[in-house]
């Protein structure tokens, strides 16, 4: 089961490529960030505490040129990466399984668009009806289960305001627009569980409509989609 869990500082676990991509490039901009904060802290401390003065140096055309290209090179170092990485999540090769989520006040509903007669709604399991090992206010009473190691294109709309259909540990975040479709696709590496919210202020009960999407073997997948037709 993948979730946020109290005090934690950095992302969930990667449970698809383009997760395990979006944690490489934030630890590699995190230590650009990191090294540049230490030169800057370093030049300020050197600036306030020297004594050496010289009113007569007016400009130096060496350091004018450093200044420039150094950040220059860093930007690219920067851009190069995430440009990757847009176009990565942007990249839909044939799916094999399609989904379409559609955001309502204040539920999820789910249509598979390969299987006839395949769609549901998915609310939040209340506090009092919790069985043991659930979690509070990320349950639901249906999950979207999809087969892992598997293309999946999602389909996300709303019915009535904005929503956004978001599932951190598979790299997805995606908004619901009324009388719009967005697509993202994702490959869920292993199975599991995998919790996510609704991430679009959408009205009062906003934070009442979870979403949680199970991996499991195909076989597995074949035997729920045949239950629920």
């Amino acid at each position: 089961m993948l979730m946020a869990h109290p005090s934690q500082l950095g992302f969930q676990d990667a449970a698809s490529p383009v997760m395990e991509e979006l944690l490489h490039f934030h630890d590699h901009a995190l230590m650009i960030v990191f090294l540049i904060s230490v030169l800057v802290l370093y030049i300020i401390v050197a600036t306030v505490t020297t004594k050496l003065t010289n009113k007569y140096i007016l400009d130096s055309q060496e350091i004018e040129i450093i200044w420039t290209i150094l950040p220059a090179i860093i930007l690219i170092l920067i851009a190069l990466p995430s440009l990757r990485i847009l176009y990565l999540m942007d990249e839909i090769n044939n799916p094999h399984l399609t989904v379409k989520a559609i955001g309502h006040q204040w539920y999820w509903s789910y249509e598979y668009s390969d299987y006839d007669n395949l769609e549901f709604d998915s609310y939040m399991v209340p506090t009092q009806d919790l069985t043991p090992g659930q979690f509070r206010l990320l349950e639901t009473d249906h999950r979207m289960v999809v087969p892992f190691n598997t293309p999946i294109r999602v389909m996300v709309t709303a019915e009535d305001v904005l929503h956004s259909w978001a599932v951190p540990s598979l790299g997805i975040k995606l908004d619901a627009v009324p009388g719009r479709l967005n697509q993202t696709t994702f490959n869920a590496s292993r199975p599991g569980i995998f919790y996510g919210q609704c991430s679009e202020i959408c009205g009062a009960n906003h934070s009442f409509m979870p979403i949680v999407v199970e991996a499991v073997p195909l076989e597995h997948f074949e035997n729920w989609s045949t239950l629920m037709n």
